[in-house]
């Protein structure tokens, strides 16, 4: 009885019929939850540097548009931080119901659970605590800021391995001399 044991034993050692199964099946979960993984990270980043293209293109309109060219030109009138805004979201100045942002659920402002856009522009002093920006002594340079925050959602990935809600910020300045 030892000896018929022995054999279906041994014969059981060298099969090796299944053994791809054994493999795929230990191998399969780790495989997946990787491609989503890597899927949901660049979805993260898509969004992100959407997110700063569209806070450089805000931020360099606003320091256009707040230049005395635009006021002497009798363009003063143009509201530079809603249109900055609006080109940082939507990518146009005037935005219409149509529109859709950039970033899926990214506004210019007003909401509490999506992200805003916030442009100061106004001109300040250039030298700040003895230190002089952009290397000018005069309050002739200023400097326009676009700040956004989104929280990201995305696919869920990183929901389900117990990481919680992300936001996204970004800012980009941009200089603005008046003469």
């Amino acid at each position: 009885m030892i000896r018929t044991l022995f054999r279906h034993l041994d014969r059981f050692r060298r099969d090796h019929r299944g053994s791809v199964l054994v493999e795929m099946t230990l191998i399969t979960p780790l495989m997946l939850i990787l491609s989503a993984g890597v899927f949901e990270f660049g979805n993260l980043i898509h969004d992100k540097l959407l997110m700063e293209a569209g806070l450089t293109d805000g931020a360099r309109y606003a320091a256009r548009c707040n230049s005395q060219l635009y006021t002497d030109a009798g363009l003063a009138g143009i509201d530079c931080t809603g249109y900055a805004a609006n080109i940082a979201v939507f990518g146009k100045p005037i935005v219409t119901q149509a529109d859709v942002p950039r970033v899926s659920g990214w506004q210019t402002s007003g909401a509490t659970s999506f992200a805003t856009v916030t442009m100061a522009n106004s001109c300040q002093d250039a030298v700040s605590a003895g230190v002089t920006l952009y290397r000018s002594t005069t309050a002739q340079v200023c400097v326009v800021r676009a700040v956004g925050s989104y929280p990201y959602t995305g696919v869920g990935m990183l929901s389900f391995i117990g990481i919680g809600p992300i936001t996204l910020h970004g800012v980009h300045e941009e200089r603005l001399i008046r003469f």
